[in-house]
């Protein structure tokens, strides 16, 4: 069991069943609602917990009734929410999901009025005994600061990142982590058609280090610090069912995959399977119940 710490939002998730997207200005009516606690990190540490790993949280939520459902929901998988840093002003911030069943695909809406976590905030965090630093690719300048005193206070602390999608300055984190993921939609803005593509053009800009790609139905690349390129193949699930969360849990699988010693390209295989049984389940407890199924 590893000691992992995971640094990212946490959101209320309020999440409506569709058959099917609507066309604009369309009225149809849902098929389900439920409100579920997300946020890539926060996701990410729920999938570890249940992977068997002693995980924590550190991020920015307000005093209100949403941030009562986010610990709760940490509360019911072990998450250590202790980092936490409270704002009196804002609101816990909060997703709106159209899930379709005719694709299992989903759209999401995030709403953001919160102060994020800061780099000051970083500073009174414990990093002593810990095994893995998981951070979002958000809030650019603070998170390069926090990167960067990770590497100075803890300098064999393993860290990665996630780059979700290009933001301003987003470049200036690429040369701390020890393993960055990057996403389809990253590679989208530099209008590159293939993971291997945007694998290359890292390692020319800022030089070899384990990189990933992922690439939805195609699977995920890898790029190591030799330079080897690898491809893990998408697992087909033997049902598909929900697919919001697969990316943090792909995350997650990859972390607990280089915990236990294997190589990147490995790992990405090992993550990738564990992505494809969580798309057979609604939300991310799948690994809870297929243990109380038996499974």
């Amino acid at each position: 069991m590893a000691a992992i710490l995971a640094l990212g939002i946490a959101t209320l998730d309020i999440i409506c069943s569709l058959a099917a997207f609507p066309p604009e200005d369309a009225k149809l009516r849902a098929l389900g609602r439920r409100m579920v606690r997300g946020g890539n990190a926060a996701n990410t540490a729920v999938v570890l917990s249940q992977l068997g790993h002693q995980c924590r949280w550190a991020g920015a939520l307000a005093r209100d009734a949403e941030a009562d459902l986010v610990l709760a929901d940490f509360a019911r998988y072990g998450i250590n929410d202790g980092d936490c840093c409270w704002h009196e002003q804002g609101a816990t911030p909060t997703s709106y999901v159209w899930q379709s069943q005719a694709t299992a695909s989903r759209t999401i809406v995030h709403h953001r009025q919160l102060a994020e976590f800061s780099h000051e905030n970083f500073l009174a965090l414990d990093l002593h005994g810990l095994d893995w630093l998981h951070f979002e690719g958000r809030h650019c300048e603070e998170t390069g600061k926090m990167l960067a005193t990770a590497r100075q206070h803890a300098p064999g602390l393993p860290l990665s990142l996630e780059v979700e999608k290009y933001r301003p300055g987003i470049e200036g984190l690429f040369c701390d982590p020890d393993v960055t993921i990057f996403s389809r939609d990253y590679a989208a803005y530099f209008s590159l058609a293939s993971a291997p593509e945007l694998l290359a053009m890292l390692a020319l800009k800022y030089g070899e280090r384990d990189r990933v790609c992922t690439w939805g139905e195609q699977g995920a690349w890898s790029r190591d610090k030799d330079g080897q390129l690898s491809h893990a193949a998408a697992v087909v699930p033997p049902r598909l069912v929900d697919t919001l969360g697969a990316g943090d849990t792909f995350n997650a699988g990859l972390i607990d995959a280089l915990l236990a010693g294997n190589t990147l390209a490995d790992a990405c295989r090992s993550a990738c399977a564990l992505a494809s049984r969580k798309c057979a389940y609604e939300g991310l407890g799948f690994l809870a119940e297929a243990t109380h199924a038996g499974g």
